[in-house]
């Protein structure tokens, strides 16, 4: 990494570094190039030399343990909504206030769904979530489960990310500051300066920003194959004679439950 166009390992030299060899100045390397070549290292180069501590290569470690451990496909965790939902950010606390009739407030705009027409929810600190490539989408956790929650003035911040978000603030704030204004930031501020041509302006980069980061995403939600070769399963025949002999119903698992050696894999779940 150190040798790439662009490093910040000279910064940590900081009375030698000049404007000639500022790294901002000198940046080529965009997060979805770097991400590419970065999976390449690590999936072609590095996990194919031989390694000194193992004497093979990494690959060939990984497919050892499997031989030896055996798959374990009921291990896996699927990228599915769910999880990205649990890994999604939070607020500096966890949690935010639900207000009464507005809902619950992150970076400055107000999130509601129906789950808040609670009394007994009203005024009480729940544990949020909320997308940081979509504005518009927030979950909050009511009633011991997670709920989806639409901010207000979804059509203008739908597919803005938080990004977006500070840096309208930022350019709002700084325009106030410009006319001798401290006035609170508020959601409708926000949606018009988003779809005004200052925005289109003042963002562009920030856009082109997280479009990059959003193909990065894109790149690590693989389901990964699953190989089956090493499952054995027992034919219908021969695990009905199985059964017999135990007195049991054939495809029953009530005898499996109580013996690990009667358990039979028919097919992947």
């Amino acid at each position: 990494m150190h040798t790439l166009a662009g490093n910040t390992q000279l910064v940590r030299l900081g009375r030698q570094v000049t404007r000639t060899v500022q790294p901002k100045k000198l940046a080529l390397w965009t997060l979805g190039t770097l991400a590419t070549r970065l999976r390449e290292w690590a999936y072609d180069v590095y996990d194919t030399l031989e390694h000194p501590a193992l004497g093979q290569s990494p690959s060939e470690a990984f497919d050892a343990g499997l031989r030896i451990g055996g798959q374990r496909p009921q291990r896996h965790i699927a990228y599915d909504e769910e999880f990205r939902m649990l890994t999604l950010p939070t607020t500096r606390r966890g949690t935010a206030k639900l207000q009464p009739g507005r809902g619950v407030k992150l970076h400055y705009l107000y999130y509601w769904s129906d789950a808040f027409v609670d009394p007994e929810a009203e005024g009480t600190q729940v544990p949020v979530r909320y997308d940081p490539f979509d504005a518009g989408l927030a979950y909050a956790f009511v009633k011991k489960r997670w709920v989806r929650c639409i901010s207000e003035h979804y059509a203008r911040f739908v597919g803005r990310s938080e990004r977006e978000i500070q840096v309208a603030s930022t350019e709002l704030r700084r325009r106030q500051q410009r006319h001798g204004q401290h006035l609170p930031i508020t959601a409708r501020q926000l949606a018009d300066f988003l779809a005004s041509l200052e925005a289109d302006e003042v963002m562009l980069e920030q856009r082109l920003r997280d479009a990059e980061a959003r193909s990065v995403l894109e790149l690590l939600i693989v389901e990964p194959a699953i190989d089956t070769s090493a499952v054995t399963a027992l034919k219908p025949d021969d695990n009905a004679e199985a059964e017999s002999d135990r007195g049991g119903i054939p495809g029953s698992v009530g005898d499996a439950a109580t013996n690990d050696d009667a358990l039979v894999v028919y097919q992947d779940y």
